[in-house]
């Protein structure tokens, strides 16, 4: 069985939340994994200048969700595509029906 990937929140900002008492992304926010020195889209995190979120999952950052996205201005499109931003109300994903032989 395949590992299910866990995405966490790089931002090109952050906001302090007075209600949860921690600092929350804002600004751009990019997908992200524990471990690595680069977001889901290849940009390098130190020379990019973004903050990283272990707390916040990427589930979390995406305006739609609500969450800790109250700051969240743009989602990098090409994380995005890889993390799977799909919702719960989306479609499922395409599966070819009838393939050729």
């Amino acid at each position: 069985m395949a590992r299910t990937r866990r995405y966490d929140v790089a931002a090109s900002g952050r906001w302090w939340d007075e209600d949860d008492g921690r600092w929350l992304p804002a600004g751009e926010v990019h997908a992200w994994e524990q471990g690595r020195n680069e977001t889901v889209c290849g940009l390098s995190l130190h020379r990019s200048g973004l903050s990283r979120f272990p707390a916040v999952t990427w589930t979390d950052a995406l305006p739609e969700s609500g969450g800790a996205a109250d700051a969240v201005r743009r989602v990098c499109p090409r994380c995005a595509a890889a993390a799977d931003r799909r919702g719960a109300d989306s479609r499922p994903a395409w599966r070819r029906v009838n393939p050729r032989p």
